[in-house]
């Protein structure tokens, strides 16, 4: 199991987790400082980006994984798309309103995501607040199998 850190807004947050023993970073927006503190440690970082320039600038400092977000506002699967034309190398996580759904999760994945991050779409208020982590799990697992799915369509050439 590994452990990450999201919704980090500066480096000193970031440094922090850190020092605690954090294997990745996610952060809603792009912060030079963070990439730098993230890159001595050779520790993981998504930075939030919402333009392909944030996006190359982000590349620039070394983020091997990009996070759009909030993914469906910047402009949802066809922003990927568009992005993946001109920079086929870089590697897009949506986050913001990704749903656990065969549908919405195909259409991320066929635009050219390289993986989704769900927080509240996956786990919600009412699993926390009624401790109902059985239906968590099925929940997880239901989602994972989509995605299974996704990377045998993938090896057959059906996403593209």
């Amino acid at each position: 199991m590994i452990l990450g850190i999201g919704s980090v807004l500066d480096a000193g947050t970031a440094f922090l987790y850190i020092q605690l023993g954090t294997n990745f970073v996610v952060s809603h927006v792009l912060i030079e400082e963070m990439a730098k503190v993230c890159n001595r440690r050779k520790i993981f970082w998504s930075p939030g980006c919402g333009s392909l320039t944030e996006i190359s600038y982000a590349e620039e400092l070394g983020a091997e994984v990009v996070k759009i977000f909030p993914a469906e506002q910047v402009g949802g699967p066809k922003f990927v798309e568009n992005i993946k034309g001109p920079c086929p190398w870089t590697s897009i996580m949506p986050t913001g309103w990704v749903e656990p759904t065969e549908e919405n999760l195909l259409k991320w994945f066929k635009a050219g995501v390289i993986c989704v991050g769900m927080g509240s779409q996956l786990i919600t208020k009412d699993i926390i607040e009624n401790s109902a982590y059985d239906i968590l799990t099925q929940r997880v697992n239901e989602t994972l199998a989509i995605i299974q799915t996704f990377k045998t369509y993938n090896t057959l050439g059906i996403l593209g």
